[in-house]
């Protein structure tokens, strides 16, 4: 499996030195700057080794295999650098190939700072849709697991205003056709079962608070309950994530701050961000990169930790 670092001047580089003390640790190859990497490492007060990657994949305990992706800039901590951007999408590109490839099981991020890379002058909104351009996916689908919960989001990185025209019969179908899809393929559940949420407060209260709930929303869910699916919606976001609302494998919510910050307080640093619809299997972290604490040894690693872990699950499944 391969793991890209993120931006050096976040917390990823030290993330991926924590990775070296997990049971996982002779699993992982990670796309990094080794000088960033080592000069984090002497930072921070950790003992890993850094190793470049030369095709032998023995490797001991507190060891990190890296595959050598060399920054302009890489050594400044919570300063970011536009002379970085390109350098590290390479590595994402890389990191994409290999697992089309077949010599990757699975690709798990670290965070990027989105600002940065469109400073650059290269657009970019997020890991989720680069990823889709990259293995010509149509529909790639942001789920976030934490604890028992998966959310699904039907619109990712899009300012609030933006969301209802983005938000189509269409491409709610295929959202959830993706979901449905991987729940089977990637988790194994046989059957899923799905909640999807409103997108105006009380779904829009028979149309008086919003009509994309009657006019968008419940003719998609209706179309998937008479092809046999188990999806139930639309329901009010303020009562779909209680348990009130009834069994569910995978909720979908209309956008990204309606549903993300419900699993967020239940298992903030433990939960996990998976890429659905592509050819491969991407996990990455719930969080940014902490520009702020970058370099104090004090980042928790929970939440990269899980990500590796359950990209090994649904590579091994």
């Amino acid at each position: 499996m391969v793991v890209t670092a993120g931006e050096p001047a976040g917390i990823g580089p030290e993330l991926c030195l924590r990775l070296a003390h997990t049971p996982h640790f002779d699993r992982l190859l990670v796309i990094a700057d080794p000088l960033t990497l080592r000069a984090r490492a002497e930072l921070t007060g950790s003992a890993v080794r850094i190793r470049e990657y030369d095709g032998n994949r023995q490797v001991r305990d507190g060891e990190l295999l890296v595959i050598p992706q060399k920054l302009p800039k890489p050594r400044v901590c919570g300063v970011p650098d536009t002379a970085n951007a390109s350098a590290l999408l390479e590595g994402l590109k890389a990191g994409v190939a290999g697992c089309l490839s077949g010599e990757y099981a699975a690709l798990v991020t670290a965070p990027l700072q989105k600002s940065v890379i469109n400073d650059a002058g290269i657009a970019f909104s997020g890991h989720t849709e680069f990823l889709a351009e990259l293995t010509g996916s149509a529909t790639p689908v942001m789920l976030l697991v934490g604890k028992s919960m998966r959310v699904a989001l039907a619109t990712t990185h899009l300012p609030l205003r933006d969301v209802p025209d983005e938000l189509t019969e269409e491409r709610l179908t295929r959202v959830i056709e993706v979901l449905l899809a991987d729940l089977v393929r990637l988790f194994g559940i046989a059957k899923p079962s799905v909640i999807v949420c409103g997108l105006n407060p009380h779904a829009g209260e028979g149309g008086h608070l919003g009509k994309e709930d009657t006019s968008i929303i419940a003719p998609v869910v209706k179309s998937f309950r008479e092809r046999g699916f188990d999806v139930r919606g639309p329901l009010p976001a303020d009562t779909a994530f209680t348990p009130a609302a009834g069994p569910r494998d995978a909720i979908v919510a209309m956008y990204h701050d309606q549903g993300l910050p419900v699993l967020k307080y239940a298992s903030f640093g433990a939960a996990v961000n998976v890429t659905l619809g592509l050819p491969i299997i991407r996990t990455s972290v719930d969080h940014g990169t902490a520009l702020d604490i970058a370099g104090r040894g004090i980042a928790d690693a929970g939440s990269m930790i899980a990500a590796v872990e359950l990209a090994l699950q649904l590579a091994d499944r």
